[in-house]
């Protein structure tokens, strides 16, 4: 077996692989969590939230063109924060796209049973795990493609969903040609149903629903001429943000009374019924299984590599290091796919709760990786300053966004429903730390150091 990953990732791939990430439940399903927290100010927090990512994004993609290596930001981290911040940093985001993982499985398992009600939630969950566990021991162009075709579904769903409620709002139609127009936007409370307060406190699940774009740097190893293809899948995130969050939960929210929307199921489904197809709800349906697959496909494929890159510095088993002749980590794919048993498990357990959970507990570590790629992102800049893609505005936005990051993680407290998330995640890292001193791991990563720039 060879030990190196192959470039087959051309820039529509990676673009359309963070696509699916951002994509996901988090909008299809997530949102309506978002939208009965803060009403039609949900439009402000995506805006803002957006912009935020895109700088995130940036930084990420200035180290990753300079450096496009396996393990992305814990690489970056590693390398210039030290050892110890790049093992948490890895095994944080690890835990982060198997916890995603959970939820993104689930959500095919919830919307499943909008076909088969008397079915168990869990057979799907189970179902989903060995399709996409298949999908990602395959080459990774093929991966890439039927990701590519995962995600063009969702985006021509959202963008007809847009366009066709544009009609209603403003032709009328569905509506015996009587426009809607745009009043439900604040005849239900106003822009700010719950005060400020609701739109600050829909922040995390926000924070959430982006979570997963980061994506781009995971894929970076393994993209074909990163020098021109990271650059324009970044460069690519903030207007598609914009476009598929911003712009579809306008339509949606002045389509529909905005306080009805997280009562019935997902959003899209309701909007479309609204709009008079109501035959096509089987479609959609079907659309937002693909996101739920699409997403689930993204983190695992994102784990295992991150599994592989933990290896290679002496971070975690020498055996996740290997890979096939077609330059998959089928062990660490494989050891993602056990992890992801446990998603099935409490799916038997817990159906009604598993989504909510995983929602609320991932937060924290969405929160952390975000801000190690900014703080990576100063001492990179501080080490060699601008490079051929460099993050405009620095160090004043990437400072800004960081306050934003902490600002979020306020929340995660101030919230008793997401309070559990800074539990959990204290905890995980206070059990990293443990291993780190009692395995030996620091002694481990020195010898592999000097491994560092083969990846």
């Amino acid at each position: 077996m060879t030990q190196h990953l192959q470039r087959r990732l051309t820039s529509r791939l990676i673009t359309f692989m963070a696509l699916g990430m951002a994509i996901g439940t988090g909008l299809f399903l997530g949102s309506a969590n978002s939208i009965m927290m803060a009403g039609p100010s949900v439009i402000l927090a995506y805006m803002f939230g957006g912009l935020m990512i895109y700088i995130i994004m940036r930084a990420l993609g200035e180290m990753a063109v300079h450096d496009p290596v396996a393990g992305s930001f814990s690489s970056y981290a590693h390398r210039y924060l030290g050892p110890f911040a790049g093992y948490l940093t890895g095994w944080n985001y690890w835990l982060l796209m198997v916890g995603v993982g959970m939820a993104e499985s689930t959500g095919v398992g919830i919307y499943m049973k909008e076909w088969f009600p008397d079915l168990p939630q869990w057979i799907w969950v189970f179902g989903s795990v060995v399709m996409i566990g298949t999908l990602n021991l395959m080459a990774v162009r093929v991966y890439g493609e039927m990701e590519f075709w995962f995600t063009m579904i969702k985006v021509v769903t959202v963008v007809l969903m847009i366009l066709g409620g544009a009609g209603m709002i403003w032709l009328g139609w569905g509506n015996g040609g009587q426009p809607l127009g745009l009043s439900n936007l604040w005849s239900h409370g106003g822009w700010f149903p719950n005060g400020v307060k609701g739109m600050v406190l829909a922040l995390p699940i926000v924070v959430f629903a982006f979570g997963g774009i980061e994506t781009i740097g995971m894929a970076a190893a393994e993209a074909e001429q990163p020098e021109r293809n990271i650059p324009r899948a970044v460069n690519s995130v903030l207007w598609r943000i914009m476009i598929f969050y911003v712009g579809a939960l306008f339509v949606i929210m002045a389509i529909y009374p905005w306080n009805q929307l997280g009562t019935q199921g997902s959003p899209f489904v309701t909007t479309f019924a609204k709009l008079g197809i109501h035959q096509a709800a089987g479609v959609i349906n079907f659309v937002v299984i693909t996101a739920a697959l699409s997403g689930f496909n993204s983190t695992t494929f994102s784990g295992s590599r991150m599994l592989y890159s933990l290896s290679h510095k002496a971070q975690a088993p020498a055996v996740f290091g290997k890979v096939n002749e077609h330059g998959v980590p089928t062990r660490s794919v494989l050891a993602c796919l056990a992890c992801l048993v446990v998603g099935v498990l409490l799916n038997y357990l817990v159906p009604g709760r598993i989504f909510a959970m995983m929602m609320s507990i991932l937060s924290f570590n969405t929160v952390w990786t975000w801000s190690m790629v900014l703080i990576a992102h100063f001492s990179f800049r501080r080490r060699y300053g601008a490079t051929a893609f460099p993050l405009r505005g620095w160090p004043l936005s990437s400072v800004v966004c960081l306050a934003f990051l902490m600002f979020v993680v306020v929340m995660l407290g101030y919230s008793p429903d997401t309070r559990v998330a800074l539990y959990v995640g204290a905890a995980w890292v206070v059990l990293l730390s443990v291993a780190y001193v009692v395995f030996g791991i620091g002694r481990r990563m020195n010898l592999a150091a000097n491994d560092m720039n083969a990846l």
